[in-house]
């Protein structure tokens, strides 16, 4: 009892003399904070900012298309289940954009074209780079679509303007006449056309200085009902927030559950944005190292400073039968207190750093990240007692009766 006792008191004391000593000492203590809280703002923001870019990047580069085209394998035909089961599989959270395609040949005035069938919306949100003059188009009326600069420019259309589009449809004979055909003839039947004319309006004029300026885009569900046929798609863009490592994953768990489909990514945009990444990620870490050393230096320089200057102060408790052992813990305690103070400051301050920048190059905010509050706090605590060993050590080369008559 008697033992716990006289540590308490011990401790109590220590804690004092510890206070007292930051509290005399708070000008030049303040302006080592501040070095350490800047440290720790720029190291907390970069390692936020760190983590965040993948996924900020990642949706950057999908304003540039689709980095996933998703096949029918061999006779396979891509349904609406298919649709379903691919969309749930690579889940919503990850899903930028994924459009089905379906093309059709239609005549314009004799003139062969295509017609892109897709979900204008999700289109959209695959390829914001297309330039469109009027809108994407109106989901209420099928009838509006989407016209390529380049067949606008044949045709000479403008917007609000009307065309009319003409082609085959499959259609169907008489159930009576089917049930007296074979097979094989039943299978032709299938195969008997008929003629459609439709009218068309120009909702919007497409330009990308690519092949998109060559096709009309429509509502699929349009094309569908147009041609007579139930929905399938000829292909499937998708946009996926995801690094060319998960890509290669997910194409081959979707080869592995949806067998009917056949996924390829796009390379040039994935491995584009790998090496992007890989750089930025690089730099982060090269700042984010220099930062630390910078702090190191100057908490270096200030326990070196506050060493030399209280070399009588260290003499005289020496001189009354204090151990190096104790003055070094005094000293390394307000190290701690340093960088305990200074890593707290810092953390929060990182983070709107980090916001700022989020905001300010991507346009979106970003999440606190909590775990950087003790592994920020954790990380100048031992920058900090390193960075005064040294100085502290050189408490065990102080004589007190050297010092104490002044030479």
């Amino acid at each position: 009892m008697a033992s716990r006792t006289r540590k308490g008191s011990r401790l109590r004391m220590y804690f004092r003399m510890l206070s007292g000593s930051l509290i005399r000492r708070a000008s030049r203590l303040v302006i080592a904070v501040l070095a350490i809280a800047i440290g720790a703002t720029i190291l907390s923001g970069l390692v936020t900012i760190y983590y965040d870019i993948p996924e900020q990047l990642g949706r950057e580069f999908r304003s540039y298309g689709a980095n996933l085209i998703v096949l029918p394998r061999g006779e396979a035909k891509i349904t609406r289940e298919t649709l379903r089961a691919l969309r749930e599989l690579v889940g919503e959270g990850r899903i930028v954009g994924l459009a089905p395609y379906r093309y059709q040949t239609v005549k314009i005035n004799e003139q062969p074209y295509i017609i892109a069938g897709t979900d204008l919306e999700e289109a959209r949100n695959n390829s914001p780079f297309w330039y469109i003059e009027g809108s994407w188009g109106d989901s209420q009326d099928t009838s509006q679509v989407l016209v390529g600069h380049e067949i606008a420019g044949t045709l000479g259309l403008k917007l609000g303007d009307t065309f009319t589009v003409q082609g085959v449809k499959y259609g169907e004979s008489a159930e009576a006449s089917r049930q007296d055909l074979s097979a094989e003839e039943n299978q032709k039947r299938d195969l008997a056309r008929q003629n459609f004319h439709t009218k068309l309006t120009v909702r919007g004029i497409v330009s990308t200085g690519g092949a998109e300026e060559g096709f009309i885009f429509a509502d699929i569900d349009m094309l569908d009902d147009l041609i007579g046929d139930t929905f399938r798609a000829d292909v499937i863009e998708c946009s996926i927030a995801a690094n060319a490592a998960e890509l290669s994953e997910l194409s081959a768990e979707i080869e592995r559950i949806i067998p009917e489909l056949q996924p390829r990514a796009v390379r040039r945009l994935t491995q584009s944005q790998d090496i992007v990444l890989g750089k930025l990620q690089a730099l982060v870490l090269l700042v984010t190292v220099v930062v630390l050393i910078i702090t190191m230096i100057s908490v270096y320089t200030t326990m070196t400073a506050m060493v030399a200057e209280r070399r009588r102060e260290i003499a005289l408790k020496k001189a009354l039968g204090a151990e190096n052992k104790l003055v070094m813990s005094e000293l390394l305690g307000e190290g701690v207190m340093l960088g305990f103070t200074g890593g707290a400051l810092g953390v929060f301050l990182g983070f709107e750093f980090a916001l700022r920048v989020s905001l300010n190059v991507f346009g979106r905010g970003i999440n606190f990240q909590w775990a950087l509050i003790p592994a920020t706090i954790a990380v100048f605590i031992i920058i900090t007692v390193a960075a005064s060993i040294i100085p502290v050590r050189r408490v065990m080369d102080i004589h007190p009766a050297i010092v104490l008559k002044g030479e």
